[in-house]
């Protein structure tokens, strides 16, 4: 098995007073980690964050959704289509993807799986159903005359739920390519090679994510804070108090430590490009720095910088720095953890080389809102030489390569240069 190469991002984090990811209750959400509770936000949030920081940065977006056969109702109605035929159109799209088509979900006009498409694929299904509508039309209005007399707003039979939970069964005759379909369903946006996709629905449409991010979680002991806090009523009776509104609401002050893995081999396979796949580096490595999660963010402003940020490069499996943490890091007299919690990681990593040596781990370097060296490799100015200089490494091969060895399978263009 071919060995993968990873660039492995290790952030300490300064983020005070905020709510940036909330539990059910609608309370910053926790974890126990070392016998202490720990302020966590959670990958799936901080994800998020990173996903669309890309898709603004790179100006090609995605979209999470159940309601493909909806809003291609509203876009072939928007493109003149009568609202029956649209709906109708729409769900033979929906019914003619892969071997069973897309399984209907519970609401009318949903699928029962979230799809992850690029959002442009309205555009491509609104001209595939524009090539066919003459096909279309004459199978609604057969539909039409099949179908009892209903309501006016009600939708054509085709676009209804199935009654019940039996199988689908699909006509011999399919209104739309299906090969077409599929493609414009499977398509791919950079956001979807990084993050992978599930979608089993359609032979080829799940892909596999190169991303691995880890759950942040706070470096000491965090608990929730209560914050007391009141409206004023601006316009009071001269009967009522002042205040229109009293609750509490909780925040939590952290410093967080933040991981994330990007396997470049399985980058590149996803893209086939090896440029695409240095630009979504450079993105995702940017993303990952700089996003922050948007809850609460217009009353606790948690708008603050990484103060440590730690690149390696390593082949073989990518290392964690998250068990530095186990037991958690403690103030000292004039208080603050950030100071500490550097040199726990720096002890952690020292301690993580001679465990398993350097020769899987090619490089590695850092960028802190501090002055002097640290043990972590090459000490970049900032951010931007930190992502330049991560993502040229990680597409760099390390020794002449052989046939078949990493540096072949992984960069042919600078294999076939070295050779």
């Amino acid at each position: 098995m071919m060995a993968s190469r990873f660039l492995e991002l290790h952030i300490l984090h300064n983020v005070p007073a905020s709510r940036l990811n909330s539990d059910q209750d609608g309370e910053p959400k926790s974890l126990t980690y070392g016998n202490v509770v720990r302020a966590c936000v959670s990958s799936q949030c901080w994800k998020h964050a990173v996903r669309h920081t890309i898709e603004e940065q790179a100006q090609e977006y995605a979209t999470r959704t159940r309601n493909l056969p909806y809003r291609l109702t509203e876009r072939l109605i928007g493109d003149g289509w009568p609202s029956d035929l649209a709906a109708f159109a729409a769900a033979e799209v929906a019914r003619c993807a892969g071997p069973k088509g897309l399984s209907p979900g519970k609401e009318l006009q949903t699928t029962a799986n979230m799809l992850y498409l690029p959002a442009d694929v309205l555009t491509g299904l609104a001209a595939l159903c524009q090539t066919h509508r003459e096909v279309l039309t004459q199978a609604a209005k057969k539909a039409a005359d099949r179908a009892p007399q209903a309501a006016p707003d009600t939708p054509p039979p085709t676009a209804r739920k199935p009654a019940g939970k039996k199988r689908r069964t699909i006509p011999d005759t399919r209104l739309l390519p299906t090969a077409d379909v599929n493609a414009l369903l499977t398509d791919r946006t950079g956001t979807i090679n990084l993050l992978g996709r599930m979608l089993t629905d359609i032979p080829g449409g799940t892909v596999s994510g190169a991303v691995d991010i880890a759950p942040a979680f706070s470096v000491h002991a965090a608990d929730s804070q209560p914050d007391w806090f009141t409206t004023v009523e601006d316009w009071p009776r001269p009967d009522t108090p002042g205040s229109a509104h009293m609750d509490t609401a909780y925040f939590t002050t952290a410093t967080l430590y933040r991981y994330a893995c990007l396997n470049i081999t399985d980058l590149q396979r996803n893209t086939g490009d090896l440029d695409r796949a240095r630009r979504l580096t450079a993105l995702f490595t940017e993303a990952f720095i700089l996003s922050m999660p948007q809850a609460k963010r217009t009353s606790t402003a948690p708008h603050t910088l990484p103060h440590l940020v730690h690149y390696t490069i390593r082949d073989r499996r990518p290392v964690s720095y998250a068990p530095a943490f186990e037991q958690p890091v403690k103030a000292p007299h004039a208080g603050g953890y950030t100071t500490t919690a550097i040199q726990t990681l720096c002890a952690y990593a020292a301690a993580t080389d001679r465990l398993l040596g350097t020769a899987h781990r090619h490089t590695h370097g850092y960028t802190t809102l501090d002055d002097g060296d640290l043990p972590l490799g090459t000490a970049h100015r900032g951010y931007d030489d930190l992502i330049t200089a991560c993502t040229a490494a990680a597409f760099t091969p390390t020794t002449p390569p052989a046939a078949g060895s990493l540096d072949t399978a992984l960069l042919p263009a600078q294999a076939a240069a070295a050779s």
